[in-house]
């Protein structure tokens, strides 16, 4: 399970209306991913603006980067979404029930 300032990291980097759309969009292009041009393309945020939202995401682990020549892919770290999710499960809901 991932501990508490993970999971609140994971949760401010995609709490932005970008972020959520950039998230959605990868998470729609399966393990493949898309490049940055891609994204840009697709979501119509200029390239200055995805990019630090590429690296809020990257650095809160919700996605992943590789490199294919000149481009970079970026596809999303589901197993990091699902961490988020469990650990709201454990904390919040299965806590809850053990005060009722």
């Amino acid at each position: 399970m991932m501990n508490e300032d993970a999971t609140m990291l994971a949760l401010s980097a995609i709490a932005h209306r970008s972020r959520l759309a950039i998230f959605k969009a990868l998470a729609a292009a399966g393990p493949r991913g898309l490049s940055a041009g891609e994204i840009s393309a697709q979501l119509q945020i200029v390239p200055s603006s995805l990019s630090f939202h590429l690296k809020e995401m990257t650095r809160a682990a919700l996605l992943s980067a590789r490199r294919e020549g000149t481009y970079i892919y970026y596809s999303t770290e589901e197993s990091v979404v699902v961490g988020v999710i469990d650990f709201l499960i454990e904390t919040c809901l299965v806590e809850k029930k053990r005060l009722e």
